[in-house]
C-alpha cells in the first residue's frame, strides 16, 4: 500500500467513514528501465558524461511513470521509455546502434503483455526507427511472434511504418568502436589459429563489444505486468547474428502470475540459459521473490559459465528487482508515490 492510501485510510477511519474490514488497498504499480550492463566504471566517466546518462535514464523513467500515473497500461508505459532511450545516441539500440562487422545496423525488439501473455518481436531490421513499436505491431496486429528481416520490414510498410536510411544510425563513437573491435577480432583470430580453439579465445573479447541494450518493465494500477527490449545487438557482429533481445524467455518475459523481467548482456549466455522466463519460473513455481530468483539466476549458473549481464524485474505488487553481476548498469526505477531513483555503477 502507497505512502498516500495509508494516509488517505487513516483520514476516512478518523472520520468514521471506514471501518478496518473494508480498508481500501491502492494498487501499487512500478516502472524500471535498463540501458546496458557492463565494464562501467565511474572512473571512466566525466561529470558531464555521468549527467548526461543520468538525465536520459530519469527523462525515460519518469515518461513511463507518467503513463501508469494516469492509469494508462504497463505496455504503454514501456513502448514510451524505451523509445525515449531508442531516440538517444547514448544507448546502443536506435539511434545509438552499434555497427556490424560490414558497416551497417541490425536492429532487434520484443515486447510482452503480461496479462494475456501475447508478445512480438522483430529481428535484424535495417530501416526501423523504433524496433519496439513494430514489436508490439507483430504481437497486436498479426498472428506471429517474430518477424525478421525484409519480412519484418515489408510488414511494416503494411502497418504503415515507414523506413528510414540505415545511415540514421550512424555516430561517430560507434564507428570507432567498429574499428577498435574489428583489430581487436583480427588479433584473436591470429591466435586462434596458432592454438586452434577460437572459442576460448573469444572468451576473453572485451566486454564492451558484447553487450548494449535498453528495456522497460512496468506494473500498471490493474495489476498487469509488461516487459519491453531493444538493442542494437554486438559491435562487429556477423553472418544475421541475433541475440537475446528479441527472443521471448531469454531477453524478454512477462506473465501476471509470476513477474516481468528484461535482459542485457552476454546474448548467447541469456538465450542458452533461458534467463528472463528462469526468474519468473523461480517466482511462479517456488514461490520466491524477484530479488531472490535474479540474483539465483544472475549469479548462477550462467555466471559461472562466462554469462554477463544483469536484468530487471518487476512483480504484479509492484516490487522492484535490479539485479547484475558486470560493473555496471545503465538503470532507474520509480514506484508509486516515490520519486525515481538513478544509478550506473556498481554501487
Amino acid at each position: 500500500m502507497t505512502k498516500i492510501s495509508k494516509l488517505t485510510n487513516l483520514a476516512l477511519l478518523s472520520a468514521g467513514l471506514l471501518t478496518t474490514s473494508n480498508l481500501v488497498f491502492a494498487q501499487q504499480f512500478a516502472i524500471a528501465i535498463h540501458g546496458g550492463a557492463g565494464t562501467i566504471k565511474k572512473e571512466n566517466f566525466t561529470p558531464e558524461k555521468e549527467a548526461a546518462y543520468r538525465a536520459k535514464l530519469e527523462q525515460a523513467t519518469n515518461a513511463g511513470y507518467a503513463i501508469l500515473e494516469a492509469g494508462g497500461s504497463s505496455l504503454d508505459a514501456i513502448n514510451k521509455a524505451v523509445n525515449v532511450l531508442e531516440n538517444s545516441p547514448l544507448f546502443n539500440a536506435g539511434l545509438g546502434a552499434v555497427y556490424t562487422y560490414d558497416g551497417a545496423h541490425e536492429l532487434d525488439a520484443s515486447i510482452m503483455d503480461g496479462k494475456t501473455k501475447n508478445a512480438g518481436a522483430v529481428a535484424g531490421v535495417k530501416h526501423i526507427q523504433n524496433p519496439i513499436n513494430l514489436a508490439r505491431l507483430v504481437m497486436t496486429n498479426s498472428v506471429h511472434v517474430m518477424l525478421s528481416g525484409a519480412g519484418a520490414e515489408e510488414f511494416a510498410l503494411e502497418q504503415q511504418i515507414p523506413l528510414i536510411n540505415n545511415s540514421h544510425f550512424d555516430t561517430e563513437r560507434r564507428y570507432k568502436a567498429l574499428l577498435k573491435a574489428k583489430a581487436k577480432l583480427k588479433a584473436l583470430k591470429d591466435k586462434s589459429k596458432a592454438t586452434k580453439d577460437y572459442q576460448a579465445n573469444y572468451k576473453h573479447w572485451d566486454q564492451a563489444y558484447k553487450m548494449g541494450t535498453v528495456g522497460a518493465v512496468a506494473v500498471d494500477k490493474s495489476g498487469n505486468v509488461a516487459a519491453a527490449t531493444s538493442t542494437g545487438g554486438m559491435t562487429a557482429k556477423r553472418y544475421g547474428r541475433i541475440g537475446d533481445s528479441p527472443v521471448i524467455g531469454a531477453g524478454t518475459w512477462a506473465d501476471n502470475q509470476s513477474c516481468a523481467v528484461s535482459a542485457t548482456g552476454h546474448g548467447e549466455y541469456f538465450i542458452r540459459y533461458n534467463v528472463a522466463s528462469d526468474i519468473c519460473a523461480r517466482v511462479l513455481y517456488q514461490g520466491k521473490s524477484i530479488e531472490q530468483a535474479s540474483e539465483e539466476v544472475i549469479f548462477g549458473p550462467m555466471f559461472k559459465a562466462g554469462g554477463t549481464g544483469g536484468v530487471i524485474v518487476v512483480d504484479p505488487k509492484g516490487n522492484v528487482a535490479l539485479t547484475f553481476n558486470t560493473k555496471g548498469m545503465y538503470r532507474g526505477s520509480r514506484v508509486s508515490g516515490e520519486m525515481a531513483k538513478i544509478a550506473i555503477f556498481e554501487k
